[in-house]
């Protein structure tokens, strides 16, 4: 039988970074968490924690922690009578595109503190294989095994730029060299949209030169002041275009990504109101 109040203690430390962080929050002396796992570590027979700094779980102390929650998140939807061993925790893998767009008014169905990894739509699905999320927002259809994968819709992303920025490196249209010379905004180094739809455009693979700026709203404004082109989600994207601020660099060529709402088969019953309320509102926001 498991220790869930030495877990608790465990998910402190890895979340808060530091046995005093977690200390603090708990209400207790540092020594008193550093004996928790101590006798935790002692009776499994492994390391739970990378001392650090910071303290970071080990792959078991990061499998317990999510056992941890996926028992919290089980037993909220219990008889009211129950009470679960703190608050259920739920860690998620999202793609910044979609957190910036459709999926925030999702989390509001089921009563958790949710604790988001932000990852290329390419790589979510990564962190479930891990164990280290319940589920997973990706653009890989197929599941991992002990998990289903639930097709959302499509994602539109547009290739685009400030009007003065596509005038003055696009002057001939968009070609090989052009984009070659002109540089791309890319959120980080798992973006592989832009390349994508330079290849499409092109038929080539080509390296492109760019910025990164890894976060959603400033991507775009980026792109929006003239520091680059880049693939900006449509829905992001519709008050610009109709301002005129922004402008397609070939409007007859979006680039269409696939998501896919993975899920532990084990937490499927207790993230079924979640899972309902991303189908409904994926429905409403993306395409067929």
């Amino acid at each position: 039988m498991l220790d869930y109040a030495a877990l608790a203690v465990l998910a402190e430390i890895i979340r808060r970074g530091s046995f005093e962080a977690a200390a603090a929050a708990l209400g207790v002396t540092p020594s008193a968490v550093s004996q928790r796992i101590k006798g935790l570590e002692e009776r499994l027979g492994q390391v739970l924690v990378h001392r650090g700094p910071p303290a970071r779980g080990t792959e078991t102390g990061l499998r317990l922690t999510q056992h941890l929650d996926q028992v919290r998140l089980l037993e909220t939807t219990l008889a009211a009578g129950l009470r679960p061993p703190g608050p259920a925790v739920l860690r998620l893998a999202v793609n910044a595109d979609s957190l910036a767009t459709w999926f925030l008014p999702v989390m509001a169905a089921l009563p958790a503190l949710y604790d988001l990894v932000l990852d290329d739509q390419d790589h979510a699905r990564d962190w479930l294989r891990q164990g280290q999320v319940s589920a997973a927002i990706s653009s890989d259809p197929d599941p991992v095994p002990g998990c289903d994968a639930l097709p959302l819709g499509a994602m539109r992303y547009l290739a685009l730029a400030a009007p003065g920025f596509r005038a003055r490196h696009f002057p001939d249209g968009v070609t090989e060299a052009s984009l070659r010379a002109a540089p791309a905004i890319i959120f980080n180094a798992k973006d592989a949209l832009q390349s994508r739809w330079a290849e499409q455009a092109t038929g080539k693979r080509l390296h492109l030169p760019g910025h990164r700026i890894p976060a959603s709203e400033p991507f775009a404004r980026a792109v929006e002041l003239g520091l680059g082109w880049g693939m900006i989600p449509e829905a992001m994207a519709a008050p610009a275009l109709a301002q005129g601020r922004l402008r397609p660099l070939l409007p007859d060529m979006p680039l269409d990504v696939a998501l896919y709402w993975h899920v532990q088969r084990a937490m499927a019953p207790a993230l079924a109101p979640l899972t309902a309320a991303i189908r409904k509102r994926a429905a409403a926001e993306l395409r067929p």
